[in-house]
Order: structure tokens, then sequence, then C-alpha cells
């Protein structure tokens, strides 16, 4: 037996991967909708061989599907998501709005399956931010076998985290430097083509960005509020694909080759770690991938127990899509779609 599915955001890079996503991994579907706001209704998404017509968010009943799956923003998912979960299905968002809610659980699946037995609070699943997504899937075995004491990440994140108009830009801008002349930067604060920007979001008053407060508070929500962890991110120009230079001390010894074993033989997790000029992952390596990649595993020697690793995966798909559509696998292996 299939789920009526509805895909919220369904014209947005999110949207759209996701139902590719649901297609390729033969998620059971007995109905699929597409559904986005008012200016793109007839908008046509492909779902497999089909084409879906995006249907209007304020004239569709919700209490006709049993689980939705939404990408839009904050401000729209705080309006929409506890309305479309009181009309019954369970909704998996991929906003931030409910990220640090204590009523809504916060899950990647390789690493806190079991808080989805608690989404029937509000009916109401989160996904955590893209760059969270693959550090806690690296961090959870190291964490489970050596108790992770502190952590500094420098993120390097791809312009597709800013969706099309991040990656229009780039693309604009990379044409307009050997054709059309420079154009002034719409999207992001600074020239991204040819460039880097040590900023994403917005500035806090500790004069850290919100997008680097989102990774500790929801590696502390979904692992352990016991680890120390200092962010940097940063945006780069990379269509898709985030890149994390990750440095770990442990309370306890473990040594490289023990991390790698442990690493290579957990869930969701790829190590390419071959100590030459093409052995590891880069951001373009990733594209279309289901996993997280680790390499570069090797010591820190400038602490007691403490590592090294390079994080890599796309962002479209486990940072967002996929994570939210494994939840949906996860939901529906305990039973926990529809009647519950």
């Amino acid at each position: 037996m299939g789920y009526r599915v509805a895909v919220v955001g369904a014209t947005g890079n999110v949207g759209r991967e996701m139902l590719n996503i649901l297609e390729e991994v033969e998620f059971p579907v007995d109905a699929i909708h597409a559904i986005a706001s008012r200016k793109s209704i007839g908008v046509e998404v492909s779902f497999g061989d089909r084409i879906l017509k995006c249907k209007d968010v304020e004239q569709f009943d919700f209490s006709t599907v049993d689980l939705v799956l939404m990408s839009v923003s904050g401000t729209f998912s705080k309006e929409w998501a506890p309305k479309i979960g009181a009309a019954g299905p369970i909704v998996i968002d991929n906003s931030s709005a409910w990220r640090m809610d204590p009523d809504v659980p916060l899950v990647v699946p390789e690493v806190n399956p079991d808080d989805v037995e608690w989404a029937d609070r509000k009916n109401i699943i989160a996904n955590p931010n893209c760059s969270t997504a693959q550090l806690v899937v690296a961090l959870k075995p190291l964490h489970d076998r050596a108790r992770i004491k502190r952590v500094v990440v420098s993120t390097y994140q791809s312009v597709s985290g800013a969706g099309k108009e991040g990656m229009d830009e780039l693309w604009d801008q990379t044409k307009g430097i050997f054709v059309l002349g420079p154009s002034e930067p719409k999207t992001f604060p600074k020239q991204i083509a040819f460039n880097v920007i040590p900023f994403i979001g917005a500035f806090n008053d500790d004069g850290y960005t919100d997008e680097e407060e989102k990774m500790w508070r929801e590696t502390h929500k979904m692992m352990d509020p016991e680890i120390a962890l200092t962010v940097t991110c940063v945006r780069v120009p990379v269509m898709v694909g985030h890149s994390e230079s990750v440095n770990i001390e442990f309370h306890e010894p473990l040594d490289e080759d023990e991390a790698r074993d442990l690493l290579r033989n957990s869930p969701g997790l790829i190590v390419i770690d071959q100590r030459h000029d093409k052995g590891y992952m880069t951001p373009k390596e990733v594209q279309g991938e289901f996993p997280v990649f680790v390499s570069r595993i090797r010591r820190d020697p400038t602490v007691e127990h403490g590592l090294n690793l390079w994080v890599v995966a796309d962002n479209l798909r486990k940072g967002a899509a996929l994570n939210a559509i494994q939840i949906a696998q996860l939901l529906a292996e305990r039973g926990l779609i529809g009647d519950r």
C-alpha cells in the first residue's frame, strides 16, 4: 500500500529534488501532488515520467494526504506547517522554522532515528541545516566511540544553498567577467564569482552569523549539548556540494586507523582517503550522490586526542531533499504515517 504525498514548494531546487528522490528510491506513492504559491499555479514539474501541474497551497485540502514534504521559507512554514499538521498529515519541513522547537523532533536518520516517535506532538518533523546534516553523520560514530569534547568547523558552502537565485548569480557573474562586463551582486553581499565570502545569513551580536549558530544549536539538539562547537561559514563559487574542514578533540583516545574503520562501517558514509593527489573527494564529484563522503583523516598532534577530517556532500540531497525522504522512509518502516 502506498501513501498520498504532497510536496509544498515543488518549484524550488529542493522541492524538485524531493520529487526526483521519491521516484529514485521508489517510495510507495499512491498519489502525488505538487503544491506551490498562487503565482506558480500551473507550473509543471516532473515526477518520474509524469508531469505534475502545481496546485495552490491556499486551495489544497491537506486532509486528503498522509505526508507533506515542505521546502519553503521559514515565515511560510511558520504559518502553514501547523495548519497542515492539524489537518492530519505529518509534515517534514526543510526550513529553519521548527528546528529548535522543543515539541518538534529534529532528525537525521543515521544519528537520532528514535526521535521520530514523538513527532505526533505537532505532526511536524524538522530537517536540519544542510551543513549540519552532513557534519553530524560524520561525527556520530566517532562520538559514540570516544566522546567528542570540541569541534572546530570551517564550511565551504555552494551557491545552491541560497536557491536558484544564488546559482543564477554565480553563472551570470562568471559570464559577465569574460563577456558582458561586471554585474552588481544581488543575492550575495559581494561578488561570488572567483571569490569566497566569509558570511552566510545575518550577523548576531556576538559576531557569529545565524548560519553558524544553527550548526552548533542543531548539533547539540540531535547529538549532545556538551559538545563545544565553533564554526566559520563561507560561501564559495561552487554550484552544488558543501565541504567542511572539521577538527575534533576527543575525551578518549581514538587513532586515525580506527576512526577510518568506524566511519567506513557506519550508515550513510563513504570513506575515500588515500594519500595521493587524487585520493579525496571534492564537491564536484559528489553531485547527485546520496552519501556523505569523508577524506583527509589524520591525527591532530596539537591536542592529546585529536583528528582532522574533510567532509563533503551534495547539499541538495543529504543536506535537504534526501534527508527528508529518509525521514519519510523511517516513518513508513515504523508505521507512523497515516492512522497512528
